[in-house]
């Protein structure tokens, strides 16, 4: 769940939520730690995976050199100096598998673009190391699960580094209807690189504070509504929230399983689709993955928007934020420029889609957590949902010194998923949003793809209140399950602000390259200067 949280999904609800003294000293604190003196100089700094791969194919550097060199980078930044916040932990294993796969590559030669790439991967996917698998939750401290996820497996078999896990929005952001996106009462508040005093966005807001830090070559996020593009779009980085059922969730904490998915976060578009390029094709332990084919990056670097045909979504995604939508409007002008055709506007009826889905994912949540919590085995400090929240309430000064877990308390009250409730809202969120939606105007238009706005800049930290109503154009894909790319468009006040790709089931092939196209057009991401507010609002 991510920045949306709070205006799609939570109308109507009150938190009951009673932060303790220490959570309205946090926002201050958190600003006046903040160091704004830029780090060292740093030998990989924005350097590309296919860079890297080039690099260590000619014996410029060692995957050791490059896993040491990342993590002297954390120490600096994530630890000390700004201290983001973002890994929650190391994997002290990670320069013993650079060696071994520094010594592969000798001996046997590289197994792709990933051989010895450090990649970090979100604290909710599971790794059959000595690191946990803990979703930000001291309930879940210590848990090491039988099994890699798939998406890890997958990463390995690649050649990949897991360098360590990032921190998130604890348990995706689904606890709390005022939580702050980028707190665990396990890893602390995630900071934005670009204004220390900003938000991150969420829940991958560890895993995209420290791919836009240069803390690693990529990562991995996980998405139900918004928690891959929201935070990249905020932290200035390409994001794929894949079609529900091309990548596995087999072995990732969940949340719904007719949203869920993990998709790659990088610096750009070919870094991104790499990763999913490892990521992605069927797998036995998900069902879901069954008509799911493998996806190939191919040729980005190739294609034109000349003749793409684009439809401008309006209405609830726009307006929110008056620099979001021009910097929107000038990447419409500079599409159109390259022969693209805009359908401008074409419009999206939501009506009553936020109290469906959030219907549907409290629903889903109490059982697929319970599943997910029985795979740990009979040592599991938590078996269900009625656990956890029992757990927080026993440790409520460590779990909820700044909000409560009102979400979950409305989730463990449902029934289960053959309760006529969550079919009728499941049949409103796949029809009114599937069928009449996304593929009707698709259809319509005759669209390549739907473009909105991202959402808005990030937003003050406030441990008090929690993330303010914010808009975005996450939901939209999240609730059809359809594939959404989020690249780097501008920026307000030194802030990022990302523009959205959004197609039907299975054409990440046609977006990424819509996206590539944009991205080489533009090119607009700079590094974080780790400044402590946004440039135009700091203190005088």
């Amino acid at each position: 769940m991510e920045w949306s949280r709070r205006s799609v999904l939570g109308a109507g609800l009150v938190a009951a939520a009673a932060p303790f003294a220490r959570a309205r000293e946090g926002r201050a604190q958190a600003a006046s730690d903040a160091r704004s003196t830029p780090p060292k100089s740093f030998p990989f700094e924005e350097m590309t995976i296919r860079l890297m791969d080039e690099g260590l194919v000619a014996g410029r550097f060692t995957s050791r050199q490059i896993c040491e060199a990342y993590l002297a980078r954390i120490q600096e930044v994530d630890r000390k100096g700004p201290t983001l916040r973002s890994v929650i932990e190391l994997n002290p294993d990670a320069l013993e598998i650079a060696d071994q796969l520094d010594k592969e590559r000798k001996e046997k030669g590289d197994r792709g673009p990933l051989h010895g790439i450090p990649i970090l991967v979100k604290d909710n996917l599971d790794t059959a190391d000595k690191m946990a698998c803990t979703a930000g939750s001291l309930a879940l401290e210590g848990s090491h699960p039988p099994r890699d996820s798939t998406v890890v497996a997958r990463l390995r078999a690649a050649g990949a580094i897991i360098l360590g896990k990032t921190n998130l929005s604890e348990w995706a952001n689904i606890r709390s209807t005022h939580s702050s996106s980028g707190w665990s009462a396990r890893g602390g508040q995630t900071l934005n690189p670009y204004a220390l005093d900003r938000c991150p966005s969420g829940s991958s807001s560890g895993s995209a504070a420290a791919v836009a830090a240069n803390l690693c070559a990529a990562a991995i996020g996980t998405e139900t509504d918004g928690s891959i593009t929201s935070p990249a779009s905020v932290c200035g980085l390409v994001g794929i929230k894949p079609t529900v059922g091309l990548v596995s969730r087999a072995g990732i904490v969940p949340i719904s399983r007719t949203q869920d998915t993990a998709g790659p976060m990088g610096r750009t578009v070919r870094d991104a689709a790499t990763l999913l390029e490892a990521i992605s094709g069927p797998d036995p332990r998900d069902p879901a993955t069954r008509s799911a084919k493998r996806y190939e990056a191919g040729y980005l670097e190739e294609f034109s928007l000349n003749g793409v045909r684009l439809g401008v979504v309006r209405g609830n995604f726009t307006g929110y934020s008056g620099p979001a939508d021009r910097i929107a409007e000038e990447a419409i002008k500079a599409i159109k420029s390259e022969g693209a055709t805009i359908v401008d506007p074409v419009e999206l009826d939501m009506t009553g889609v936020g109290d469906a889905e959030l219907e549907v994912l409290l629903y889903e949540l109490k059982a697929g957590l319970a599943d997910y919590l029985a795979s740990l085995g009979p040592t599991a400090r938590v078996r269900t949902l009625e656990d956890v929240i029992a757990f927080d309430e026993k440790n409520r000064d460590r779990e909820m010194p700044l909000f409560g877990q009102e979400l979950f308390e409305q989730a463990a009250k449902k029934k289960g998923l053959s309760d006529a409730k969550y079919k009728k809202a499941l049949a409103k969120c796949r029809t009114q949003v599937r069928g009449k939606g996304v593929d009707a105007l698709l259809r319509k238009h005759k669209l390549d793809a739907l473009f909105a706005p991202t959402g808005t800049p990030a937003w003050l930290i406030d441990h008090v209140n929690g993330d303010p109503n914010v808009g975005s154009f996450t939901t939209p894909a999240a609730v059809a399950g359809y594939p959404h790319v989020t690249v780097p468009a501008g920026f307000a006040s030194g802030l990022p602000v990302g523009v959205s790709f959004v197609g039907p089931a299975y054409s990440e092939v046609n977006l990424l390259m819509i996206a590539s196209a944009f991205e080489r057009l533009t090119q607009v991401r700079k590094a974080p200067r780790f400044l402590a507010h946004a440039e135009e609002a700091r203190p005088s």
